[in-house]
């Protein structure tokens, strides 16, 4: 019996578990809900935890498992010096799903989630049935002249300050991310608080954000490695979906991935399957009740056909 199938069975798991599992020469956590069938492997984005999946998991409602992990430097995984990057997070995926005797899954990546879901697929394509790319992936070419470090600057440079700040409360937390755009009041609700309540730690009053300021600044740089991204989307040969949410980081902002980069992912990828979820940001696509529930019914019948397909 596969080592996933046995941590359900032993432990009797009805709930969402945690554990922790070997990595590429590091331990990352992970939160794991039961279901029906193989399960499926999520991967969050650049400054996010396992905790993103938590709507996603339970509007499956235990039509299939759900494994999702906290990568290296996030969450409660460990935090080395290095290395980071697409590449590396990949390597720890397929040292996790092999320590799990895991077979060919499904990967559902999230953000920057996407672009580690494709070089896990490029890299151990024995280990990938299918990938749900989830607003991630592919970005349009940055301007000439703009470059990560300007990306970080600008568009994430409240992000990168505020995981150098301490609060005093998770509740102060919570109600810093209430008051911004990010989290429009109608799909505020118990899987967003859940979300940011772990994705501080430490002791009060001197709480701050798990995830390594080193980690997100050069994790950032890979995604406008624009080779190195055609390179893996080309070298895909199995089932792809991607998930887009109608607007970009706040309702008010343009997608992250508008028709032109969808147009300009399917001359590698012809096949690729494009779907829009309306009245989504970049984060309720997964943390609100609309996106959550269409990315979990998106895994559950993307999942039977990729099953379907390799049994044919």
């Amino acid at each position: 019996m596969a080592r996933a199938a046995q941590l359900q069975v032993a432990l009797k798991v009805t709930r969402e578990a945690r554990g922790r599992v070997p990595g590429d020469g590091i331990e990352l956590n992970f939160g794991y809900w039961p279901g029906r069938g193989a399960a499926v492997v999520a991967l969050h984005g650049l400054t996010a935890s396992y905790v993103n999946f938590i709507g996603v998991a339970e509007r499956l409602e235990g039509r299939r498992p759900l494994l999702a992990l906290d990568l290296r430097g996030r969450g409660d995984s460990d935090k080395p010096d290095g290395p980071y990057g697409n590449a590396q997070h990949a390597r720890d995926v397929a040292a996790a799903m092999r320590a799990l005797d895991l077979g060919p899954s499904v990967i559902v990546g999230h953000s920057m989630g996407a672009f580690i879901a494709t070089a896990l697929a490029m890299q151990n394509p024995e280990l990938v049935a299918g990938l749900i790319l989830i607003d991630g992936g592919y970005l349009l070419d940055m301007p000439v002249g703009v470059d990560a470090e300007q990306v970080l600057d600008t568009v994430l440079a409240q992000r990168i300050t505020q995981l150098q700040e301490t609060y005093p409360s998770r509740e102060v937390y919570r109600e810093f991310w209430r008051q911004r755009p990010n989290f429009p009041a109608a799909d505020w609700g118990p899987w967003t608080e859940a979300f940011l309540d772990y994705e501080v730690g430490g002791e009060a009053p001197l709480l701050r954000p798990k995830a390594s300021e080193a980690a997100v600044r050069f994790d950032v740089a890979e995604s406008f490695k624009t080779a190195e991204i055609t390179a893996r989307l080309e070298s895909l040969r199995v089932p792809v979906i991607l998930l887009r949410a109608e607007t970009g980081f706040a309702l008010d902002r343009p997608p992250l991935i508008p028709d032109a980069a969808v147009k300009q992912m399917r001359t590698f990828l012809p096949e690729l399957e494009d779907e829009m979820i309306p009245g989504t940001t970049h984060y309720t696509i997964v943390l609100g009740e609309r996106g959550a529930s269409r990315v979990a019914d998106v895994i559950e019948e993307f999942s039977e056909r990729c099953e379907q397909h390799q049994q044919s």
